[in-house]
């Protein structure tokens, strides 16, 4: 996906190119910048010198040499002061100057820490929505795999109000479904004799048979070849049909969809047999702002459900229920509960 967070040392990212926070003068003085230079070896530190100094929210690159990371891009973002003292428009320049430099270079895949929130003390809270806000326009008119790297639960702040308010929904007893909702209920309550005997209240085996089921089922005359011929269609044909009636392009709908452009090409060219991950089509129902219905609708159509049993298929509940449909908000939430993020 274009945009993930993750729990992860960002000196250990297998990527094009990691985003290293540090200072004007470029000499790995501690936090993320230490372990960049601890990782990368000396060889980076004499890098480093011919590159001094490093302008205040600007962004210069070197190789990675010892880490796995192809190449470093240097970035020295602002000192918090209380957010009076154009902090944030300084913070922007070091993601947007990063970001540039990865394009320019043609880099597929590049890996950012929460820029400034260490030593230099910006709320990581405010860090973190700040860069999802600024990468995600970014990435409206760029392709590349962006990682913003968490490194551990202190750093990653979420709203304790909403976590409440999603702990209940998952964690509740289901009361509120009134019961000729259930699907089973429903059964039972439409269904002739011999399927279900109102006085015993019970199935019976022996009433159970083959054509007893296929009267129920209405496809008793159908063949097979004329009953697959009726069956609906496919995901890919049922998401264009849903994008077409949108407005959007399909440029607007992957990238809202957090999908990158080679998962979305494969749908295209492989419409009759593409079989996407629960992830993948929630959240294209996401972007499109599908309902409850008609996001189950689209999912049926690849197999899949969101039920009432798994907490991601809850969260995801939670929010459309909500009429919420910022990806990026649902993705936090997910992190938060420990859940696959929305994505390809």
């Amino acid at each position: 996906m274009p945009l993930q967070i993750i729990r992860q040392d960002i000196t250990k990212m297998q990527v094009d190119a990691i985003v290293n926070t540090t200072n004007e003068e470029m000499t790995g003085y501690s936090g993320v910048d230490l372990a960049v230079h601890n990782g990368a070896g000396k060889r980076l530190d004499r890098a480093c010198k011919k590159l001094r100094p490093l302008g205040l929210g600007t962004a210069k690159l070197t190789k990675g040499y010892n880490l796995p990371a192809k190449y470093i891009i240097h970035t020295s973002g602002p000192v918090w002061q209380g957010g009076l003292h154009g902090e944030s428009i300084m913070l922007k320049s070091c993601y947007i100057e990063s970001l540039k430099l990865a394009v320019e270079h043609n880099f597929s895949s590049v890996a950012f820490p929460l820029i400034s929130s260490g030593a230099y003390g910006y709320p990581k809270d405010k860090v973190l929505k700040f860069a999802i806000q600024v990468i995600t326009e970014f990435l409206f008119e760029h392709e590349l795999m962006v990682y913003l790297c968490v490194f551990d639960r202190a750093s990653y702040e979420f709203s304790k109000t909403l976590f409440s308010e999603i702990s209940d929904y998952i964690y509740d007893d289901y009361s509120e479904v009134p019961l000729e909702k259930c699907s089973f209920y429903a059964l039972m309550l439409n269904t002739p004799k011999p399927l279900y005997d109102a006085e015993v209240q019970e199935f019976s085996a022996s009433s159970m048979t083959a054509p007893c089921l296929a009267d129920y089922c209405g496809v008793k005359e159908k063949s097979l070849h004329e009953y697959m011929k009726s069956m609906d269609k496919s995901f890919a044909y049922k998401l264009f049909e849903l994008i077409d009636a949108s407005g959007m392009t399909d440029v607007e709908c992957y990238k809202k969809a957090n999908i990158d452009k080679k998962t979305f090409s494969k749908i295209k060219c492989n419409p009759d047999t593409y079989k996407p991950s629960k992830q993948t089509a929630v959240a294209f129902a996401i972007a499109l702002r599908l309902d409850f219905d008609e996001t189950q609708d689209l999912l049926a159509s690849a197999g899949l459900t969101l039920s009432r049993s798994f907490t991601f298929d809850k969260i995801i509940q939670y929010f459309i229920l909500k009429g919420i449909y910022d990806i990026y908000e649902i993705n936090e939430a997910l992190f938060e509960f420990d859940q696959v993020l929305l994505g390809c």
